[in-house]
């Protein structure tokens, strides 16, 4: 057994170590453009990949191109076949255009999420096992059980793209192609992704500006730039930080080849005019020519503000308190005691609509509070921005715009300026008028640090920014020397930035004095102990049922001569086996605990403190047992059809006899004319053609009774089965 177990463990490595998809000095054009030229692409075994880029650069072109729905463009010079796999594989990529064909919203999301399964037997295990998991996928998708009976129709886009998601995720193919699939999710919905596509058993390739989610998911990132693929190892953090070393690797060594060119010139310039130098000038000469020239490497990769920004005034030692704090509008969302410390950069979470912007406008004095107080400190010189301050309107260039802010400033230190913040060369030169949203912003913070306030608020600062910018603004923000308060959803600038957290939930606002990644961590660890909790609390439960079993069997043994106090010389009373369970329950339970540091144990007391109504859910059936209950539950389905077929045919049999008797009374009672007697010869007809259908029916109603018998009488054995299990 240990040997067929290290087999199975050295061949799944093998898998994942070998190529299971690979593009090798590939050209794909699309619209007769060159998107992506002689580039290299593999995917190895299980390989979780990422693709980054900017807006524009091909990324999805890639995945519609391993998708099969592109193909290479033609090279006669390429001697290897463009696109080679290890085996047969199948490939998902998720459309942008969901259910959008003829009659596709008139199928409720059950029918269209079977259409799938492989196996087309209702009884069967394979059919449980496959709605055990699309039950599972579409409940973490924050959808509910009932929502499964809906038409696709009544959907939004956004909802339609999820279940097209797990269709996609049902569906496992050997390479799952997701394009930005955190498009439509919440952060609820987004974490369980991450933990989805970590555990799953397949390759995975990824595009998406979310880097806090490529961070937890992906293990190797291509980068496109240039038209070609630039692959790295590790996560997202990995790339930024190999990409970072590449670069300055590369400049020092542009720059050292600089310097050989001007001193080669220098030596031509000064000997090629003396003939006793000019051969030496002359293989100077030679020398440069035959030199292979580096491009300028870009400055993208290279973070603009290494160096700190210190505020122009500093504040005093606490730059806001607030005491007994009631937030909100017509009535008070909240309650909140806290200062903030001179340097602290705190970063704001919780979910939407709960009071988090309401804190940020009561912080800057924008609105007043309910009750209470927020004073903010002395020399304290505040800078507010959201989305409505950006919304900058001028007629004249970004470099005229900021001039006009600064005029002080030279001409060259304000292209100086905004090279920092993207806008350099021709983008400086653009209208302010016919910047997008990020670019706005951009600007609106060229501004503000050129003004470099010692408090900066900020609601919702990355909103509209692509990777690029929000990279530039981490490094603006983390060598800012003075206090940031903010609000955002980007996970991972909030990792990049705060270094404390105010979490708002359930009507009460937390301090957590660490980081974004300590917290998250902390939650892990929460939810962990819950589950460890309940799992000793049912073992716990499952030990004192059998306690009181074997009790119950003691005092049934005093029939024969041994009672339940007699027996204590052979181990002790039922009560006292009772008390020295839960005493050893405790024991194990402290034991437990020994290891733990104060800070986990107390969130193990916390966990205990959950009403029982609420533990209740963390309870878990074996897969024999749920798959049981599901053939129990299709059988009363069965037995409900069943039951109204045969109530509907009886009732149909009731008004057929009712007719008739009707008919036959009539017949007899009236005399019928001469006239009449065509009339009459036409209701015996019919009433010949409605025996007929009463015997019809008749039938009918015995075969559905028959078939009902026999459904119950299956159901009666599964229940007898499942029972003496």
């Amino acid at each position: 057994m240990i040997c067929q177990a290290a087999v199975s463990e050295h061949n799944a490595k093998r898998e994942d170590d070998n190529m299971l998809y690979q593009i090798q000095d590939g050209t794909v054009s699309v619209g007769g453009e060159t998107v992506l030229s002689h580039f290299d692409f593999e995917i190895r075994g299980r390989e979780k990949t990422a693709v980054v880029g900017k807006n524009g650069s091909g990324k999805t072109t890639l995945l519609r191109l391993i998708a099969g729905e592109l193909d290479l463009d033609r090279d006669d010079r390429r001697l290897q076949p463009g696109i080679r796999t290890s085996r047969k594989v199948t490939v998902g990529l998720l459309p942008q255009q969901v259910f959008s064909g003829e009659g596709d919203g008139d199928r409720t999301v059950e029918e269209e999420l079977l259409r799938a399964c492989p196996c087309r037997d209702t009884w069967d295990r394979e059919r449980f096992l496959y709605e055990q998991e699309y039950d599972r996928l579409f409940t973490g998708f924050g959808f509910r059980k009932e929502d499964k009976k809906k038409k696709l129709s009544e959907f939004s886009g956004g909802q339609r793209t999820r279940i097209a998601l797990i269709q996609l995720m049902l569906e496992k193919p050997d390479i799952l192609l997701l394009d930005e699939p955190t498009n439509h999710l919440d952060q609820e919905m987004t974490e369980w992704l991450e933990q989805w596509i970590v555990s799953y058993e397949k390759a995975v390739v990824i595009v998406s500006h979310d880097r806090f989610f490529l961070d937890q998911t992906v293990e190797a990132v291509y980068e496109i730039t240039g038209k070609k693929l630039v692959r790295y190892a590790g996560n997202y953090s990995r790339f930024v930080e190999q990409k970072e070393k590449n670069q300055r690797q590369l400049r020092k060594d542009w720059e050292r080849q600089q310097a050989e060119i001007e001193r080669l010139n220098d030596l031509i310039k000064k000997f090629r005019n003396k003939p006793r130098k000019a051969a030496f000038a002359r293989s100077r000469q030679k020398l440069l020519e035959r030199m292979d020239r580096m491009e300028k490497p870009s400055d993208e990769a290279l973070r603009p503000f290494m160096q700190e920004i210190v505020p122009a005034v500093t504040s005093a030692k606490y730059v806001l308190e607030a005491e007994h704090l009631q937030i909100g509008y017509d009535h008070a969302l909240m309650e909140l005691n806290l200062r903030i410390r001179r340097g602290q950069k705190i970063g704001v979470i919780g979910p939407n609509g709960i009071g988090k912007s309401t804190f940020l406008k009561t912080a800057a004095g924008l609105l007043p509070p309910v009750s209470g107080k927020c004073m903010q400190g002395l020399r304290v010189t505040m800078e507010y921005f959201d989305q409505q301050t950006a919304s900058i309107q001028a007629d004249c260039s970004v470099k005229e715009h900021f001039h006009r802010m600064y005029p002080s400033m030279t001409d060259k230190d304000v292209r100086s300026v905004l090279g920092r913040w993207l806008f350099g060369g021709k983008e400086a030169a653009k209208r302010v008028s016919e910047l997008s949203g990020g670019e706005k912003s951009r600007l609106m913070f060229a501004e503000i640090f050129q003004s470099c306030p010692n408090f900066m608020i900020l609601d919702e600062p990355t909103n509209h920014m692509d990777i690029q910018a929000r990279e530039m603004l981490e490094s603006a923000f983390r060598a800012y020397q003075g206090t940031l308060l903010f609000v955002s959803h980007d996970r991972y600038f909030i990792s990049q930035v705060a270094d404390a957290l105010l979490v708002f939930e359930n009507d009460r606002v937390m301090y957590c004095p660490f980081g974004y990644l300590h917290y998250r961590e902390k939650q892990k660890k929460a939810a962990q102990y819950a589950q460890m909790a309940e799992e000793k609390k049912a073992a716990a439960a499952g030990k004192a049922k059998d306690g009181v079993t074997g009790g119950s069997m003691e005092n049934g043994s005093a029939e024969n001569g041994s009672t339940g106090n007699g027996s204590a010389e052979n181990g002790g009373t039922g009560n006292g086996s009772a008390a020295g369970g839960s005493m050893e329950s405790k024991s194990t339970e402290n034991a437990w605990e020994i290891g733990m540091r104060p800070e986990d144990q107390a969130l193990v007391e916390e966990m205990r403190s959950v009403p029982e109504a609420e533990k209740g859910r963390f309870m878990r059936i074996s897969t024999e047992e749920a798959y049981r209950e599901w053939r129990m539950r299709l059988m009363e389905e069965e037995l409900d059809r069943l039951m109204e077929r045969v109530l509907v045919l009886a009732a149909q049999r009731e008004e057929q006899e009712q007719k008739m008797m009707a008919a036959d009374l009539g017949y007899e009672t009236e005399k019928v004319s001469d006239s009449e007697l065509a009339v009459s010869a036409d209701a015996v007809s019919e009433t010949a053609s409605g025996g007929k259908e009463q015997e019809q029916t008749a039938a009918a109603l015995e075969q559905a009774e028959e078939e009902w018998t026999q459904a119950c009488i299956a159901w009666d054995e599964e229940k007898t089965g499942y029972a003496a299990l």
